[in-house]
């Protein structure tokens, strides 16, 4: 058999690049020639008759030695000629290391009579998740060393979640990257872990109230959608865990969780447009009870807190959201009786419940109010913020009989902060504004909120952050502009102590909240969906050339950004407009939008339908096809591009983003720089550990610092160690 690749020959000279820097010397990249996939046609034939040719589609098979070189030899390629960078990045990576306080704590929670937190060591990767008895005087308690678990762990992820009697405690991890968990119970008596050990495990992992069982899902092992609820009882063998429930339906995922006043489990399904629920007594586990059967386009939530009502939050007749209320015993939707009314100019975000009060997060205009109402004389008052652009929404609240809530807020230029807010005096008490080291002050920053008129009329929102010295409006600053614009998630002004790199060289950093989030409510997410796709895009791009016409950003220092849903719409911008953009970071990029949502056997496809489209309906397989950035690569001039992935990434598999470089190669007209990396021991989210992903954006900004010639970087020398 023939091999896929011609040659993995990344030493072999081929062009000269050279880019210029302010100091007027020359960066000259290694005379190297990339890694070349060969083409080895396949075809694929649509259910209505349409054929594509894809010429890389064996870059699928991950199990195939061939693919392993081939995506090494990218790794190699980028370490080659991004070698001269080297030392920079370390003093990069140790610049933004710097900012980070190590031994570093969470604001405690109060859970009945203990006080939960995690805490970090210096030179920890991982969180130690810690707890105290009756007051944070008190001794003490581990339950779970993140550092020692990950000991000669490639990747970690890591929670935890106790029993109602605080007994024992469910210790759960994934050391691969592609979210399959294992459950471990550990005896917080004795500090000995239980012989119980239930792999292969996704999300919910409840606790019964009498504390001898714990709820959890699974996921299919092909498609990895969650599909059964299983109930393990402590001391029997995992193979006679019950099936509460199978999720039959393939476009539905499943999951499990409690209500915030313990007395019912609730069994939730859904898809990007639908869900709908179940519930089980918490003390009596029976047969699931369905609330309301699933209806097209109608999503629903369900949470108890106390008495005979369910609450219920949906946009059934209501784009933007309403709170319900049903009787237990009646809980249909014919008995659903508004409790917060559905509003054209608010989008109703989120809810909890206390004994005296309802609280709401309102967004209007892309920001967050929270909202407080006092159940017995029904009065209310907001907890309202001060600058233009930020973001504030619930912390975690397990707590039912309190009257403080805590809440978090941060801006671009504020830190995450956590606040207790006492509903009754209207005090809120600062528990905590997370450190940033370095000299950092907040009052050389500045951020703006600007409203963007796109091409069809309607206005986005643009949040806008720069440091004040450094910043002229004449447009020759270099610029940075992020966007995500997919699944209603909103993406909000928030804080990042690695921007400071960025914003500290003079860099204008914007987010555009692009139709497909919702940040404007829920139309603003129909409008960048399915047959509206392209107004994520066109959005993106009317914002970008906004910074650069209002000249907050040179023409030709315009740098994009992505990751996920959002590394479509990178790859998307680079096909619709390659000049407007100096260089794209897309990671974990969902690229190859066609041959995902047409094979079933893999993540991301028959229950996201409702998201892209079902190609076996003609008009949306045709409306996909027009935009899916690998079937409009073309030959023409591209953009810097660097494009990540991960090995065992099981929401975006590693091979789309690979195909897409290697296309890129055969077809782009351009000696811009493409660089490919793989991460060969993580999955969607990249690194796992705290310090470890700081490579990751250590990597990223010097890409983009390299190609505008930054001195620091020609001028930053390796350290030489004395023997």
């Amino acid at each position: 058999m023939k091999s896929p690749l011609t040659r993995l020959t990344p030493f072999i000279v081929i062009v000269l690049l050279v880019a210029c820097s302010p100091s007027g010397k020359e960066v000259k990249l290694p005379d190297v020639k990339p890694p070349v996939a060969k083409v080895e046609p396949y075809e694929l034939t649509s259910k209505h008759g349409h054929k594509r040719i894809d010429n890389y589609y064996w870059l699928k098979n991950r199990e195939d030695s061939t693919v392993i070189n081939y995506l090494t030899a990218e790794n190699n390629y980028l370490d080659t000629m991004m070698a001269h960078t080297k030392a920079f990045q370390d003093a990069l990576f140790e610049e933004m290391r710097g900012r980070i306080k190590e031994d570093d704590s969470s604001v405690p929670y109060k859970l009945d009579d203990y006080y939960y937190y995690t805490r970090y060591i210096t030179g920890g990767e991982y969180p130690i998740y810690c707890r105290k008895k009756g007051s944070l005087d008190a001794p003490e308690e581990i339950i779970a060393d993140g550092n020692e678990l990950g000991k000669g762990q490639s990747f970690l992820n890591l929670f935890t979640s106790a029993s109602p009697d605080h007994k024992l405690v469910a210790i759960v991890m994934d050391t691969v990257g592609r979210n399959f968990y294992t459950v471990k119970i550990k005896d917080m008596t004795t500090g000995n872990l239980l012989p119980d050990k239930i792999p292969n495990t996704r999300g919910g992992y409840v606790w019964t109230n009498d504390n001898k069982s714990i709820y959890y899902s699974v996921p299919d092992p092909k498609t990895l959608r969650n599909y059964l609820i299983k109930r393990h009882v402590l001391g029997t063998p995992v193979s006679a865990d019950q099936i509460i429930y199978e999720e039959k339906d393939q476009t539905l995922d499943v999951g499990i969780g409690k209500t915030k006043s313990k007395k019912y489990f609730i069994i939730s399904s859904g898809r990007t447009d639908a869900s709908f629920s179940q519930y089980l007594d918490a003390d009596k586990p029976g047969k699931p009870v369905v609330i309301q059967p699933l209806q097209e386009n109608v999503e629903y939530s369900v949470d108890h807190a106390g008495g005979d009502k369910f609450y219920i939050y949906t946009n059934l007749d209501a784009k933007n959201y309403r709170l319900a209320e049903a009787p237990v015993s009646k809980p249909s939707k014919e008995n659903w009786k508004d409790v917060i009314a559905h509003r054209e100019n608010v989008f109703l975000q989120d809810v909890d419940f206390f004994r005296d009060y309802l609280a709401l997060a309102e967004m209007s205009a892309g920001l967050v109010k929270i909202r407080l109402i006092k159940w017995s004389d029904k009065s209310e008052h907001y907890v309202d913020f001060g600058e233009p652009a930020y973001y504030a929404g619930f912390g975690y609240n397990p707590e039912f009989n309190t009257n403080i809530i805590r809440y978090t807020y941060t801006s671009m230029t504020t830190p995450s902060s956590t606040f207790d807010y006492n509903m009754d005096t209207r005090e809120k008490e600062l528990k905590k504004e997370q450190p940033v080291l370095g000299g950092f002050d907040k009052n050389n920053y500045a951020t703006e909120r600007v409203m963007v008129k796109a091409r069809d009329g309607k206005e986005v929102p643009l949040s806008i952050v720069y440091r004040k010295d450094k910043f002229k409006k004449d447009g020759t600053m270099p610029g940075w502009i992020y966007g995500y614009g997919s699944y209603g998630a909103t993406m909000y002004a928030t804080f990042s102590s690695n921007r400071i790199s960025l914003l500290d060289r003079g860099f204008v950093y914007a987010i555009a909240h692009v139709r497909g989030g919702q940040e404007m409510g829920g139309q603003w997410y129909e409008d960048g969906k399915m047959l509206n796709k392209k107004n994520t895009f066109t959005d993106f791009i009317d914002c970008s050339e906004w910074l650069i016409q209002n000249n907050y950003v040179a023409k030709d220092k315009l740098f994009a950004s992505g990751g996920s849903a959002g590394g479509l719409l990178m790859g998307a911008i680079t096909n619709m407009r390659p000049d407007l953009y100096r260089g794209v970071i897309a990671a974990v990029p969902f690229v190859d939008v066609i041959t995902t949502m047409e094979d079933e056997s893999i993540p991301l496809t028959s229950f996201e339908w409702l998201e892209w489209g079902n190609p076996a309906i003609p008009e949306q397989y045709e409306y996909m096809l027009s935009y899916s950035p690998y079937d409009n690569v073309e030959k023409k001039n591209y953009p810097n591009l660097l494009v990540t992935t991960g090995l065992h990434d099981s929401q975006v598999q590693y091979w789309e983003p690979a195909k897409w470089v290697a296309k890129l190669r055969a077809m782009k007209t351009d000696n811009n720089r493409l660089y490919l990396y793989t991460n060969m021991d993580a999955g969607h989210g990249g690194a796992s550990g705290r310090f470890q992903r700081l490579r990751e954006v250590a990597r990223e900004y010097t890409f983009v610092f390299d190609i505008l010639g930054m001195k620091e970087i020609l001028e930053t020398k390796p350290k030489i160690e004395k023997m």
